[in-house]
Formats: structure tokens, C-alpha cells, sequence
């Protein structure tokens, strides 16, 4: 498909929207390949962006699991008036009781959405800015609504534009732990990491215990077997739905977690603890030179798990990514208590839900509501706990 047939365009100059705004053009891109140079160019050194919006991650879930859905791409790309890009949206159009909506790509899979903005256009990202973008998206009749879920405020520190229009907190906090520059083991306390090594000693009796970085096509391979045979038969035991074996999704994984990128690491790292007769521990997370982000993980059914593996797996990935520099590390959306032994603060996110058309308006109004109470729900122990056992009750 040609660039000119992908694109639809809506395009105007820019003083008939907001003689204050920067954007000249907007374009809506449906097809993945005709994004592909702007979507790389910005990745290449000149976008914020986090990890979770990639090419290589987004074009891998949307072939996998977007398409098998009837989700279509929705991709907007901003430039100013020499036809630079300042940004570029990576969305889909879900339909939903007859309502149009885009949303960020990736769905559940991913902690965090967010646009891939030009640097220094982010840095100075207006109100009269924001305007222009929603004013030429309420033009387009294909959409009914903005859903933009899970959004960072700030990106290394950038500020994220869209926290300059109306939100709301998301229903979950992600847990984080920002890494102090010089300060090497103390990431971890003293006590935490006493009490995980007299666990470790069991392990490191077992043939050939390691722990690794998945780096080879055939260690990915061989350690999403041992996960995709594991992960159902751990999540049954928590009562839990296996989201992992929904239409797609483990194809997804496996693209993502095999597809290159320059420098040669992957879209998604596997990091394991092992020895010679079986995987104990598994994590999976995205990186991008300065923060590591969990995605998904298990470990073994067998009586090793007594000796905690999952949480010295994660103090094996601290480790190693305060060694490579990073900056921080999260261990994804939730509240689970194994992760308070780590992070201690919060990042913050936060939701937009932004009408427009009528029909968008009162399912904007919908979703912002129940959201509210999601969170209201998750933040008291009591109604969670009451939640929690209706979901078993069900399931």
C-alpha cells in the first residue's frame, strides 16, 4: 500500500486551528508499513517514547492479536509546517455497542501508553497544541472517542503532553523503584537481601543453577515453552483466567520476544533462573537503556518454589540493571505485596477519555465512572477483598 492511498487525509494549515499551535499537519495512518519510516525515525534519537511503544512490539501485537480482533490500526502523526514530524499517535479503532473508539495499541499488554513526541516539541508542548490535535480528530467521522488509558506523566523527564488535557488516575498504581546512580547493592536492603540469599543457598546446590539473559533464538524459544506449559497451570491454581491463551496472544509474545533490535537486544528480554533439570523462575520485561519494565512472569510447580526463586530472580535483575546504569525499574501494573519488597514509591499514571461526538460523549462519561470506582474499589482493603472472592466464586 502506497503512503497516499494509507493516509486519510485531514489536513489544514495551522492558523485556521490555533494560531498559538506548532502542528500544521495531522494525518491518520491505518496501514502499519506506511507508518513504519516516521514510527523509526522517531524511535532513532529524536522521541520520548516508552519501551511498550516500539515498532517491532506494537506491528508484533497488531499482526498477532489486533487482526484477529477486527482491530484496525489508527495511527496520527503530527508535523509542523516544513513537514516535521512532531508526533506520532500509535492507536487502534475497537468498535464497541456501536461505538467507535480509538485507543493505544497493545491493550492489556502493555504497563504504559503514550505517544512518541518529538523531544523538544514535548518540552514545550502547549495548551493551544493539544486543541489543534483534538480539534482535527472531532472533524473525522470513522471516531466516536479517545480511550487513553495508563499514561506516564513524565518519560525520562519529559513531561507527557497529554497530562495537559483532562484525566483522571488510572485504577492501578505501578510500583517503581527509581535506582540512585553510585549507590550499587544498597538498591536492595541489607535484610531483603540476607533473607533471599539464605534461600538461594538451597538452590545453588541443584546442577548447574544459573541465572541468565535470554540471548540466543534458542534460549527464547526454549524458555517461552517452559512458560507457555507453566503460566495456565499456575494461574488455574490462583483461580485465574489464562489471558495467555487468548486468540494471538502467545504468538504475540514470541514475535516480540524474538524480534532484534539495533544493538542487537530484543523487544522483550527474558531473564530466568535455571539449573540442568528444569527453568525455577521466569521474568519477561521491556528496556529501553534506562528503565526495565516487567510484563509477565511465573516459576516452577515443583518443590522449589518454597525457596522464594521469583523473588531472587528479581534481585538478580536489579542488580544487573543498576550495573548497566539504568535509572529505573518497575514490576508492572498492581499491588501485589512481593512487590513492595522492592519498590516503595509509586509512578504515576493516569487516563483520558475524551468525546468526540455525541455518541462518545456519554460513553466517556460511563468510562471515567467506573473507573472511579475501580480505583475506589482497589484502594479499600475490605471492597477488594469482597471483589476478589466474587471473581474466584465465579471463575
Amino acid at each position: 500500500m502506497t503512503m497516499a492511498a494509507a493516509i486519510e487525509s485531514r489536513r489544514a494549515e495551522a492558523p485556521a486551528w490555533s494560531k498559538a499551535s506548532r502542528i500544521a499537519h495531522i494525518d491518520v495512518v491505518t496501514d502499519l508499513a506506511a507508518a513504519e519510516p516516521i514510527w523509526r525515525a522517531l524511535e532513532g534519537g529524536t522521541g520520548t517514547f516508552t519501551p511498550y511503544q516500539r515498532f517491532d512490539f506494537l506491528a508484533a501485537w497488531q499482526r498477532q492479536v489486533g487482526e484477529r480482533r477486527d482491530i484496525s490500526p489508527f495511527i496520527v502523526i503530527g508535523f509542523d509546517a516544513e513537514r516535521r514530524p512532531l508526533f506520532l499517535l500509535p492507536l487502534a479503532i475497537w468498535h464497541r455497542r456501536g461505538v467507535r473508539v480509538a485507543a493505544f495499541m497493545g491493550d492489556k499488554h502493555t504497563t504504559f501508553n503514550m505517544g512518541l513526541w518529538d523531544k523538544a516539541f514535548a518540552s514545550e508542548a502547549n495548551a493551544a497544541d493539544l486543541a489543534t490535535l483534538l480539534s482535527s480528530l472531532s472533524q473525522r467521522a470513522d471516531i466516536d472517542m479517545l480511550d487513553l488509558r495508563q499514561q506516564p506523566a513524565r518519560w525520562h523527564d519529559l513531561k507527557n503532553p497529554f497530562a495537559l488535557i483532562r484525566h483522571q488516575p488510572s485504577v492501578n498504581s505501578c510500583p517503581a523503584l527509581t535506582i540512585v546512580p553510585g549507590a550499587g547493592p544498597a538498591q536492595i536492603s541489607d535484610s531483603l537481601r540476607r533473607r533471599l540469599k539464605g534461600k538461594e543457598r538451597k538452590l545453588e546446590k541443584l546442577p548447574g543453577y544459573r541465572y541468565r539473559l535470554a540471548r540466543t533464538d534458542e534460549e527464547i524459544v526454549r524458555l517461552l515453552d517452559w512458560f507457555f506449559h507453566t503460566k495456565p497451570l499456575r494461574m488455574a491454581e490462583q483461580r485465574l483466567p489464562n489471558v495467555f491463551g487468548e486468540p494471538g496472544v502467545e504468538d504475540f509474545l514470541r514475535e516480540a520476544c524474538s524480534a532484534r533490535l539495533p544493538g542487537g537486544s530484543r523487544a522483550i528480554d527474558i531473564h530466568a533462573l535455571e539449573c540442568d533439570d528444569e527453568v525455577i523462575a521466569l521474568f519477561a520485561g521491556v528496556a529501553d537503556g534506562e528503565r526495565f519494565s516487567m510484563m509477565f512472569n511465573t516459576y516452577t510447580m515443583s518443590a522449589h518454589s518454597r525457596y522464594s526463586p521469583g523473588l531472587i530472580l528479581i534481585r538478580n535483575i536489579i542488580d544487573y540493571y543498576v550495573a548497566q546504569g539504568f535509572r529505573a525499574l518497575d514490576l508492572g501494573i498492581g499491588s501485589d505485596d512481593y512487590k513492595r519488597f522492592f519498590c516503595k514509591g509509586d509512578e504515576p499514571i493516569f487516563d483520558c477519555f475524551v468525546p468526540l461526538s455525541g455518541r462518545g460523549k456519554l460513553v466517556c462519561v460511563a468510562m471515567s465512572m467506573l473507573n472511579r470506582i475501580k480505583r475506589l474499589v482497589k484502594q479499600n482493603q475490605a471492597l477488594l477483598g469482597l471483589a476478589q472472592r466474587l471473581r474466584g466464586a465465579l471463575h
